[in-house]
This record gives structure tokens, sequence and C-alpha cells, in this order.
């Protein structure tokens, strides 16, 4: 019986010695985060505008939401360009929007900017756009328009404009 013993220990020595044996080494894992943004802009649609009365001596305000998710940490710009019916003498940094009527030459002046008092104008460059920092969850911005009072040779009808946001990261 002892040789039983002796033998099986024997044998199960050399088999856990056929295992004992081994080497590692290191994988190394890595990612990169890109800078990115997604951006949605509702419409800004201005109630009625009435030149005579309401709108004579007060300007016509609204606002639009723009809804943006860029990565976490992310500096970015939002600009807004001129507007298709811009008026002579626009610039990308000092736009002068208009609302195009429907008949040929009947405008609407308009301003948008980015705070509900009217005093930051929001244009085409770097310095006249909104300067927002990512947070890498859906975020809204306002921006704020303002129809001028005392347009009193618009004619009644439906008038409408078109600006491109652009968000720069």
């Amino acid at each position: 019986m002892k040789h039983i013993l002796r033998a099986s220990a024997l044998v199960v020595l050399v088999a856990c010695g056929a295992w004992a044996g081994s080497a590692n080494s290191s994988m190394t894992v890595s990612a990169n985060v890109s800078n990115n943004c997604v951006i949605s802009a509702g419409a800004l649609a201005f109630s009625a505008y009435d030149p005579v009365a309401a709108n004579a001596s007060t300007a016509l305000t609204g606002t639009a939401t723009l809804t943006l998710t860029c990565t976490n940490g992310a500096s970015t710009t939002i600009t807004l360009d001129q507007g298709t019916w811009a008026a002579n003498g626009s610039t990308n940094a000092a736009p002068l929007r208009q609302l195009k009527g429907g008949a040929g030459s009947d405008y609407l002046s308009y301003t948008l900017t980015q705070d509900n008092a009217g005093s930051t104008p929001w244009g085409n460059t770097g310095g006249t756009g909104a300067s927002y920092s990512g947070t890498g969850s859906q975020q809204t911005v306002t921006v704020y328009g303002s129809v001028a009072s005392g347009q009193s040779s618009a004619h009644a009808g439906s008038y409408s404009d078109s600006v491109q946001v652009t968000i720069t990261f």
C-alpha cells in the first residue's frame, strides 16, 4: 500500500510540475475621445406685428431655442449668419437682418441677441458669437429676437427669413 501511495504522489507531483510554469505580458488598451457637437435650431415665430398701435413705439420680441450636445469640456462658439435677406451694409460682425414680405420690396428689420435686454448682438464671427462649454449632456441656449418698432411702411402679410446657425468646436 505504501508503494501505491508513493506512486500516486509521484504521479501528482509530475502532473503538477507540467503546469507549474507561466509567463505574462501587459496589453495596452487605449481610446481617444474627440470633440463633437450636434445642434438643432428651433423656430423663432414672432406674434403679429402691429405697426399702427402696439408696435408703433414698442418692439415685438420673441425667442428661439437652440438644443445642443457637445463633448464634455469642448470649447465652442455658436454663430448666427446675417440671414437670407440682410440689408445693405450688413456684415458678419454687425448683421442687419430683415424679414422679407410677400410683396417684393417689403421688409421688417429685426435683431437677434444673446441676452433678453438686447445689448449683446449675435453675429457670425468668433467675437460676436456665443461661447459655450460642452457638458456631455443635452443643453439649451436661448436666442432673443426683436422686430424694431415704428416700421409703418410694412404691408400686411407674412414675412420670413432664414438664419444659418453654426457651432464651431
